[in-house]
């Protein structure tokens, strides 16, 4: 198989750039030296392990993609930028027919959608790659459907840790409260609790320090109407690094299912698990 030729959007934003030192290391793919980047971003290019980036900022971004199409060819679009520029990313990829894996969290996620299904384009869109998280949500979702109300009467508290950069709340955490709510736990997206001080994070919550700056930490608690019951679901993740095989995976997965004609279809990472 000829290697699948990707670009990385968001350097020089930390998760794009574990997902591009593990694309840099993957004979499954070749990599495009240009990324999208935010206003914000004042360097023209970004270094890693010998690659040079050029890293085009929203004004450019039209008027190099046609000169990108022209000497690349097809490629896939690999997006982990800023949750304030997920819809417009989108369009942008939609209009200039660009199929993406998008990781990057927040906007709105119905339009999200509704960009691609009104494309010509296929993509995958998660709020979360890691392939053993994605399997454990599968595992929430199929509970949630096959025991509806199983938690009614019970009290949910729901709280994430990640690391101060991060601007919105954990997607997550978003996606396991509609299979709670399922379960019969009335609780809203808004009462989850955010923590992002490192000094909290570090003391309260045990986050080692070296993992300050990139960590996704869940914690699930139920108990019962009389209190003598408790439930807790936790999965915490230090780093970064698991959620660049998931999202490479799912980079070989669309690339499958665009050979076969795939169009106006967002697929999932649970689709990406099964094959579907």
């Amino acid at each position: 198989m000829e290697p699948i030729r990707v670009m990385i959007n968001g350097l020089p934003g930390n998760m794009s750039q574990v997902v591009l030192r593990h694309a840099l290391r993957d004979s499954r793919f070749t990599l495009l030296p240009y990324s999208l980047t935010g206003p914000e971003i004042t360097d023209p290019e970004f270094r890693q392990e010998g690659q040079t980036i050029q890293l085009l900022h929203p004004d450019d971004r039209d008027e190099a993609i046609g000169e990108i199409r022209s000497s690349a060819g097809d490629f896939i679009s690999i997006d982990f930028t800023h949750p304030s520029a997920v819809n417009d990313n989108a369009v942008f990829y939609c209009s200039n027919a660009l199929p993406f894996v998008m990781g990057t969290t927040g906007g709105d996620r119905k339009k999200l959608e509704a960009s691609v299904t009104a494309s010509s384009i296929a993509a995958v869109i998660a709020p979360n790659m890691a392939k053993q998280i994605v399997g454990f949500q599968a595992m929430m979702e199929y509970a949630a459907n096959t025991f509806p109300k199983l938690f009614e009467g019970y009290t949910l508290a729901v709280k994430e840790s990640h690391q101060q950069g991060k601007a919105d709340t954990s997607g997550t955490a978003k996606a396991m409260v509609k299979y709670f709510n399922a379960l019969g736990t009335p609780f809203k997206e808004e009462d989850i609790v955010k923590e992002r001080d490192p000094e909290n994070q570090q003391n309260r919550w045990g986050i080692p320090a070296g993992y300050l700056r990139g960590h996704g930490w869940h914690t699930y608690s139920l108990l019962s109407a009389d209190q003598t019951v408790r439930f807790e679901f936790t999965h915490n993740v230090n780093g970064r690094e698991i959620y660049a095989g998931g999202t490479l995976d799912a980079v070989v997965f669309l690339h499958k299912k665009l050979a076969q004609g795939a169009s106006g279809k967002t697929f999932t990472m649970i689709d990406v698990l099964t094959g579907a």
